[in-house]
C-alpha cells in the first residue's frame, strides 16, 4: 500500500502531523499548567511585579495568587477541580492521536477540536462576565480558541484533500 502514496499525499500527511502534533503538545501543556497553579500564580506574580511593565496584570496575578492560596489553604479539596481540568485536557489529546495515525478517517474529530475552539469564544465571555474577570484576560481565553482553531482548521483542509 505504501508505493500507492503519492509524494503530494506523503507531504500532506506530514503536514497534517506536525498541526495535530502542536494542538496535542497545547493541550498537554495547558493541562499541565492546571496542576500547580498556585505556585504557577505566584511566580507569575512575582515576575509581573519585578518587571513593572504591566502594573494592572501585575495587580490581578498578584489577587489571583491571594485568592487561590486562601482557598487551598482553607478548602484545598477545591484544587480537585483543576486536577480534573488538566485530565481533561489529557484526555482530549489523546483522542487527536487518531487523525494523527489516520486524518482523513478520524476527520470527524478535527470538526469535534474546531466546534470546541470555538466554543472557547462565548464560555470566556460569559462565564468571564459571571466570575467578574477582567475583560483583557477574557480576551486572552479567547485567543486559546482562536490560536487552537489555525492548526486544525488547516489540518482539516488538507486531510479532505487525501483519498478516502
Amino acid at each position: 500500500m505504501a508505493a500507492n502514496i503519492s509524494p503530494e499525499e506523503t507531504r500532506l500527511r506530514g503536514r497534517i502531523r506536525i498541526l495535530l502534533a502542536i494542538v496535542i503538545l497545547g493541550l498537554l501543556g495547558s493541562g499541565i499548567s492546571s496542576l500547580p497553579l498556585l505556585w504557577e500564580s505566584g511566580k507569575i506574580a512575582d515576575l509581573l511585579q519585578q518587571s513593572g511593565q504591566l502594573p494592572v496584570a501585575a495587580a490581578w496575578m498578584t489577587e489571583v495568587h491571594r485568592g487561590l492560596a486562601d482557598v487551598y489553604q482553607n478548602y484545598p479539596f477545591i484544587g480537585y477541580g483543576t486536577d480534573w481540568l488538566g485530565f481533561g485536557h489529557f484526555v482530549i489529546a489523546i483522542f487527536f492521536l487518531g487523525p494523527l495515525v489516520d486524518p482523513r478517517r478520524n476527520l470527524w474529530i478535527i470538526d469535534a477540536g474546531i466546534v470546541a475552539c470555538l466554543l472557547v469564544i462565548p464560555m470566556a465571555l460569559i462565564s468571564g462576565e459571571i466570575r467578574h474577570l477582567p475583560v483583557w484576560w477574557r480576551l486572552i481565553d479567547c485567543a486559546f480558541g482562536v490560536f487552537g482553531v489555525i492548526p486544525l482548521w488547516l489540518a482539516r483542509s488538507w486531510a479532505r484533500r487525501l483519498p478516502r
